[in-house]
């Protein structure tokens, strides 16, 4: 059942007449089509949840806690009652896609499922500032906890609005991995100040004329934003490298780094699947699932 269907209050521990009961949450990860260095900057982002997912797996104990130390951490610091924790994740680590976003979702979600969305939203991503060091802002959160199949969400981060975007079938997108990973609480962030007001300010255009944008014009518009971003001094030579040879592939109508930067993916629009093979085929996702079993 989802979150919502759950009568559970918080840091109760489940349990039946037969024994204990457990807990599973399964959370997917986030690529984001256009609006990247805006949410801190109360800007506009239009990303969608993708079918690559973290489970994580609550047993409750009578006391203590078993686990990875990182997991068992965060669980402690939202407030988790002794359990045994266990994840298994197909979301590449430091590659873009908020494989740590979707960690601390999973673990919100499971000690108290009955929240509302921001809220988890917000809490997921303290634990991300507190336990992991990330500086991250909510772009990540939302973006997944918002999710809906086969639509992009589009944020305002002034306000925290979100309004669901039916994803065209011509929109087609490959995710290219750079080789370059990076672990955001390790990156030290130094965008262009000078340049950050005008990238927000075009990059908010930019995401209002996707919305309504045919593949082709979609495609200029990636090429668009990774010049600005590039210009922020968010990217690395390499990654440039990659995203022009991306660029200039046949069959590819536009591409850009993916995600905080210095590494991880590059986003691809492409004008069918066949078109970089070696890469992978994002389809739009939905939300998180919970689910209480016996």
């Amino acid at each position: 059942m989802k979150s919502s269907d759950n009568p559970l209050t918080n840091h109760q521990i489940p349990a039946s007449s037969s024994g204990a009961m457990y807990r599973r949450v399964i959370v997917p990860a986030r690529a984001n089509i256009i609006g990247e260095h805006t949410d801190y900057a109360n800007g506009l982002a239009l990303p969608f949840a993708v079918n690559k997912k973290l489970e994580l797996v609550i047993k409750p104990r009578k006391s203590n806690f078993s686990g990875d130390e990182t997991i068992v951490a965060l669980w402690k610091a939202a407030g988790g009652y002794p359990a045994d924790l266990t994840i298994t994740s197909e979301i590449p680590i430091g590659k873009g896609m908020s494989s740590s976003a979707a960690l601390c979702i999973a673990i919100v979600v499971g000690v108290e499922p009955n929240q509302d969305k921001m809220v988890i939203c917000q809490k997921a991503q303290q634990l991300e500032h507190q336990v992991l060091a990330t500086p991250c802002g909510l772009l990540d959160q939302i973006a997944i906890v918002y999710a809906k199949e086969n639509h992009a969400t589009k944020i305002n981060f002034a306000n925290l609005s979100v309004e669901h975007i039916p994803l065209p079938k011509s929109w087609i997108f490959k995710l290219v991995d750079s080789g370059i990973n990076r672990q955001l609480s390790e990156v030290n962030y130094q965008a262009d100040i000078t340049h950050l007001k005008s990238h927000v300010n075009e990059e908010n255009q930019r995401v209002m004329e996707a919305i309504n944008s045919n593949a082709a014009n979609l495609g200029r518009l990636l090429n668009d934003s990774h010049e600005s971003l590039s210009k922020l001094g968010v990217s690395l030579p390499e990654i440039d490298a990659l995203v022009k040879e991306i660029q200039t592939t046949d069959g590819v109508l536009g591409a850009r780094m993916m995600g905080g930067g210095f590494g991880g993916m590059v986003i691809a629009l492409v004008t069918n699947e066949d078109i970089l093979p070696n890469s992978w085929r994002v389809v739009s996702s939905s939300s998180f699932t919970f689910e209480e079993l016996g």
